[in-house]
């Protein structure tokens, strides 16, 4: 008995030793990752964004961008405003629960509320209609604003895309412990922190994979702040139930008529491009794919004038995507970081798919 007890007491004092860290370690974050940008109150969540007005003479529509999962709204802006700066209108957002954004009142907990909000903020700063950017998990809320708002929606650029059924219907593992009740809450508030600091590295190494890691990306786009408790559980509830709304929205992405370029890489090892911007080619009429050799999952971040590209091509203008890519390709061949320690993403069996 009494080595039950002192096991117990053991276990008590390091959850409270775990969640003490975990409390340090989030202060230590947010001080050194304040936020950017403005917020805005929208139907009780507090929405932090960064609005780059409307030049005098700008050449391109507005453009607002969605960024993916474990982000926030730096990830699209340091490498795709520059670019674009004095040429276009720009937002930019920490989607509900991300970054410095609330998740508000449990009304944002699907993607198409999500997209709501998107189209919420947009009408605060005064955005009727604009290029719909979004990178990875963004892209799926991209596909839910363009159906839910076809009529402010100038067109739509997938970056590494999540969009439709994939076999297994598997995601890793934390994002389901984590969207228990309970026992998420639980992990999340002791070991999120500390494991994630332990990996965050490694792991956005190889989200970049094969391309190089630039130098301090886990810094400058602030991605440690996913760690935080909220945005850790906000980041699993989203990706928990990411299958179920590709599997339901996916039959109806023919109905979406506004101009679509997607960019993928053949080097992905996040998501199964063969799928999802296949995909999105194939059931959106007149999209345009635009493969990269030897790109994997940040378009953004390695390719981001051929990002600026595809929304000058929205937009009008006669660019040859083919040409731009083979220049990124010409600039991305030799790179090999992760070889041997980033796996490539194998496609799963389709009977494993859930029923």
């Amino acid at each position: 008995m009494n080595l039950i007890c002192a096991a117990l007491l053991f276990i008590i004092a390091l959850v409270f030793a775990l969640a003490g860290v975990t409390r340090t370690g989030v202060w230590l974050i947010e001080r050194r990752n304040p936020p950017v940008g403005e917020f805005a109150d929208l139907d009780g969540a507090r929405i932090h964004y960064v609005h780059v007005p409307a030049p005098r003479d700008a050449i391109l529509p507005p453009v607002v961008f969605i960024h993916g999962a474990s982000a926030n709204l730096k990830d699209q802006m340091l490498p795709l405003r520059p670019l674009l700066e004095a040429r276009a209108e720009m937002l930019f957002l920490d989607r509900p629960g991300f970054g410095w954004s609330d998740r508000g009142p449990g009304n944002n907990e699907t993607l198409a509320a999500q997209a709501d909000t998107v189209a919420a903020l947009m009408d605060r700063v005064g955005i009727e209609k604009a290029i719909i950017v979004g990178h990875s998990f963004g892209g799926a809320i991209a596909t839910a604003f363009a159906r839910r708002h076809p009529d402010r929606t100038r067109g739509l650029v997938f970056l590494s895309p999540v969009s439709h059924p994939w076999p297994g219907g598997a995601t890793a593992w934390y994002y389901k412990l984590t969207a228990t009740p309970v026992i998420g809450w639980l992990f999340s508030e002791t070991l999120a922190y500390p494991a994630g600091m332990l990996q965050v590295g490694d792991a956005t190494a190889c989200v970049f994979s094969p391309n190089n890691l630039p130098d301090d990306y886990i810094g400058e786009a602030s991605i440690p702040l996913v760690l935080r408790p909220p945005a850790f559980r906000a980041n699993a509830r989203d990706v928990a139930q990411l299958y179920d709304y590709v599997r339901a929205a996916s039959p109806a992405y023919p109905e979406i008529k506004a101009p679509t370029v997607v960019i993928s890489g053949d080097r992905d090892k996040v998501v199964y491009a063969t799928i999802h911007s296949v995909g999105l080619q194939r059931d959106i009429p007149g999209a345009e794919l635009v493969w990269v050799r030897n790109l994997g999952h940040k378009p953004d971040w390695i390719a981001p004038d051929l990002v600026v590209g595809a929304i000058e091509k929205i937009a009008g203008a006669p660019i040859d995507l083919r040409a731009l890519a083979r220049t990124v390709e010409s600039r991305i061949a030799g790179d090999t970081q992760g070889a041997g320690r980033c796996p490539e993403l194998q496609v799963p069996d389709a009977e494993l798919a859930p029923t």
